[in-house]
């Protein structure tokens, strides 16, 4: 990541708080528009929420991503603020700068919210080429989210079928059969039928 373009999202965000959370707001012809428009790009292709923070905690950027599972964290939150839940686990990756300056660390937790969502928040830092300046990425995995798409890969490997897509995807989610059977309306019986094919079409698939 090129700092040129870190040092010119951070004076953005003095004076621009649009940028913040994915929002599409206009650049200025004085600034690296083309830069800054493909770091966006970047930025928000990934299914993860990602803020960019310096080392004091000032907030350079924020993806679309990290807006929407931010306000999941916390609904009175505004745009451009970091939910407490994950500043302090910044503010923990600053401290073990101070007590282990030369060891590169990064911090891993998870978060659940009100509503029983899962998400796995990542931290560490970004040494930025010619620069004395660091800063902080962090990375929000929602966890149901990335389930979710592995059953689907894997419902495509596999070969299954609609339905067996269905009951792949609830077990993948930590469903157990009863809350499957009542979800899809089906039986019990059902469903173990079901993964009980799924599990022979893998078996299948690691032999192969």
């Amino acid at each position: 990541m090129n700092v040129s373009v870190l040092e010119q999202y951070q004076k953005l965000a003095s004076t621009n708080r649009s940028i913040f959370y994915g929002s599409k707001s206009k650049y200025s012809k004085t600034q690296p528009a083309s830069q800054l428009h493909l770091m966006q790009a970047v930025i928000e292709s990934f299914v993860d929420g990602i803020f960019v923070i310096t080392a004091k905690g000032e907030l350079v950027h924020a993806n679309e991503r990290a807006g929407y599972i931010c306000e999941k964290l916390s609904q009175n939150i505004h745009k451009g603020e970091i939910p407490a839940e994950i500043r302090r686990i910044c503010d923990s990756l600053i401290e073990s700068r101070q007590l282990f300056p030369n060891q590169k660390i990064s911090l891993e937790s998870e978060i659940k919210t009100r509503s029983l969502l899962t998400i796995r928040v990542r931290v560490r830092w970004l040494q930025a080429n010619g620069s004395n300046n660091d800063y902080i990425i962090v990375t929000l995995e929602d966890r149901e989210q990335t389930n979710q798409s592995i059953a689907i890969s894997e419902a495509k490997k596999y070969g299954l079928t609609e339905r067996e897509t269905d009951v792949w995807l609830l077990r993948r989610a930590n469903y157990s059969y009863q809350e499957i059977a009542e979800e899809l309306y089906i039986t019990i019986n059902t469903v173990k039928k079901h993964l009980k094919n799924i599990y022979a079409k893998q078996q299948e698939a690691f032999i192969d």
